[in-house]
């Protein structure tokens, strides 16, 4: 499904990304750790055409999607949830999730998605995505839109960041519900151990480059020895 050929990236003559040659398969439930600054959310940005390669290729379905832009990339069925979450004034949440859906979606579905990443649906469907609501309620809204988009690829940059508990627990189902589409794969950028556990893979980053790929049980303690995970966040609300 997804192959990265070569890819540099360096910024203020660091090198971020040092000759990054990666193969994800159709069907797969990756993910991808490392200390901060390891390199993880800008490989995530290039796949997506958020970030643009010094060099390298990207190749998607069989396809060279190296030049391809972010909505072009959008298209071809790459989804991508943003670790800082977008605002869209003067739309709801219920407009959002209609869009993402691409098909006409009745709002006990939408507030039944809504549900399942920790909101109470009669709150927050009709209420616009603006600076009225925190952090953690972006995140979540964001990753039920990707959610429902049914895109072939789907990439979470740090899901769990302002997410409570109890959210946190069903975000687990809702990842494996992505999953259990058939031929659709997920990228999740984590540090959250209950998360690295459920992967098809592990990708350990370290200083640019990939350290070791292996299945959950093969590195997950060579991971908890490197990258100590992270406690679930709190919000506020």
């Amino acid at each position: 499904m997804l192959e990265l050929k070569h890819i540099m990236f360096e910024r203020d003559n660091k090198k971020i990304l040092n000759d990054i040659n990666l193969k994800i398969d159709a069907g797969k439930f990756i993910a991808i750790t490392g200390h901060n600054g390891s390199g993880k959310s800008t490989l995530a940005k290039i796949i997506m055409g958020i970030e643009k390669q010094d060099s390298g290729q990207v190749i998607f379905e069989g396809q060279d999607i190296t030049n391809k832009t972010i909505d072009e990339r959008a298209r071809m069925g790459i989804g991508f949830a943003f670790q800082q979450p977008v605002k869209f004034k003067g739309i709801t949440v219920l407009d959002l999730i209609r869009l993402s859906a691409n098909k006409k979606m009745d709002r006990r579905e939408a507030c039944r998605i809504l549900s399942q990443v920790g909101l109470c649906a009669k709150e927050y469907i009709d209420r616009e995505v603006n600076d009225s609501l925190s952090g953690g309620e972006l995140k979540r809204i964001e990753i039920a839109l990707l959610a429902v988009r049914g895109s072939k690829l789907c990439i979470f940059d740090e899901p769990e960041a302002g997410i409570d508990l109890w959210s946190f627990q069903n975000l687990i189902q809702v990842f494996e519900d992505i999953q259990s589409r058939k031929n659709r794969s997920t990228l999740i950028i984590s540090h959250q151990e209950r998360i690295l556990k459920i992967a098809d893979e592990i990708i350990l980053m370290k200083d640019g480059e990939i350290q070791e790929i292996g299945r959950p049980e093969d590195i997950l303690k060579e991971v908890n020895a490197q990258v100590p995970c992270c406690k679930i966040q709190y919000d506020e609300e």
